[in-house]
């Protein structure tokens, strides 16, 4: 019986440990992508539009990684 507690125990702290991993590695490349195109619009600001509307479809497809990845360990923790 408490083998099966921990079993769900490790679970849970795993999905945790994931979903702040995925939540981490976001952040860091959405920064990453913002601080670039902010460089290149610096650099030749003609190309603003482009490089942002490059920028924003980035992001978008990082945020959905991200949201797939937490799903995936909403659902680690409820089975």
């Amino acid at each position: 019986m408490s083998l099966l507690l921990l079993d769900a125990a490790f679970a849970i702290m795993g999905a945790g440990i994931g979903a702040g991993l995925v939540t981490i590695g976001a952040g860091i490349g959405i920064g990453r992508i913002g601080g670039s195109a902010m460089e290149a619009m610096a650099r030749q600001p003609e190309v603003a539009g482009k490089v942002q509307a490059a920028m924003l479809i980035i992001a978008a497809l990082i945020e959905v990684v991200a949201l797939f990845g937490a799903v995936i360990c909403f659902l680690i923790s409820q089975g």
